[in-house]
């Protein structure tokens, strides 16, 4: 028998090891925790297809919030539900626009303690359901680029840190940046959902913000999960409009798409484990068919591996109650 001088176990031999020489590492303050917020009062109903996840209105997402700062969790996204939905999504724009006043609310309590990134986005306003305004039977791209330009103008004079514009309407990007550099919001970040996909992963989500399509679906305007060359043509016009940060949506099954971006810009690159990816740990793990913890730190490790500098995840508060980065 050769004797062998390579041995690659050797540096699996033991946990100490294993640590010492692990490639990819989990940067904790690269994790935002999503929240949903409503209108009304006293109200915190758990997701029933996101377990441990509430659809909650203000009061009740201060007590939520104080107690994960608690935690350790610093970085959010907030998402919201109105209680009135309309063809010009009104209740997204104004100061009484749930999102708006979550996000004046949390910056007047923790200036810069708490980084609040909220959605830009019409699907949870309108009454079709669509991200963007419905002419005819046709989302209309360049009728919605105003009224998403004056709700990411609205959340930027509330203090947002930083907008995530999800709608995926064509030149949104530039239409908020000049928006924003116009009335001197000079440093309010723009984290662009640059490939979003049509996704069943998104299913979870839309029964937290009651936001499915009345008719048709999304696949008009958001990515066809079959193309990989495509993001990359959205992802230099969002850098060309002024973008600040990238995303890939969904990252379980698009960590080609992340690794695509890491290495095609310097920008940081964000990745959303979505909906339905937390929801599918959280059915399994009820069942004891895996170990939560495992394939969390699993399915977050991938997805860093893969790219990703900032990841959203649900699992967050989750994370820091187990001490799972420890």
């Amino acid at each position: 028998m050769a004797e062998l001088f390579n041995r690659p176990r050797r540096l699996r031999r033991n946990k100490i090891i294993r640590d010492m020489a692990a490639e990819a590492r989990i940067n904790p303050d690269g994790l935002i925790q999503p929240y949903f917020v409503c209108d009304g009062t006293g109200i915190k109903n758990e997701i029933e297809s996101m377990p441990g996840i509430y659809r909650e209105s203000l009061d009740s997402l201060l007590t939520s919030i104080a107690e994960d700062h608690k935690l350790g969790i610093r970085r959010i996204m907030l998402f919201g539900v109105p209680d009135e939905k309309d063809a010009g999504a009104s209740k997204a724009l104004g100061e009484d626009a749930v999102a708006v006043k979550a996000v004046k609310t949390l910056k007047d309590r923790y200036g810069e303690e708490l980084f609040v990134s909220a959605d830009v986005c019409l699907c949870a306003y309108t009454d079709s359901g669509h991200c963007g305004l419905v002419t005819g039977d046709k989302v209309d791209n360049d009728k919605t680029l105003p009224v998403l330009g004056e709700m990411a103008l609205w959340l930027a004079r509330a203090g947002c840190d930083c907008l995530g514009p999800s709608d995926m309407m064509d030149g949104r990007v530039g239409w908020i940046r000049e928006n924003l550099e116009h009335n001197g919001f000079v440093n309010t970040l723009i984290m662009a959902y640059s490939a979003k996909y049509a996704s069943s992963y998104y299913g979870p989500f839309r029964d937290a913000c009651d936001s499915a399509p009345g008719k048709g679906d999304r696949r008009g305007y958001q990515m066809d999960y079959r193309n990989r060359r495509e993001a990359s043509t959205e992802l230099s016009l969002d850098i060309d409009e002024g973008a600040d940060i990238v995303m890939v949506k969904p990252a379980l099954a698009y960590l080609d798409i992340i690794s695509d971006f890491s290495r095609q810009t310097d920008l940081p690159v964000a990745a959303y484990n979505v909906s339905g990816e937390y929801t599918m740990v959280k059915l399994l793990a009820r069942e004891n068919i895996v170990d939560e913890r495992m394939m969390v730190m699993e399915n977050l490790t991938a997805i860093t591996r893969a790219g990703a500098d900032i990841i959203l995840t649900y699992h967050l508060r989750d994370i820091l109650k187990g001490g799972w980065l420890e």
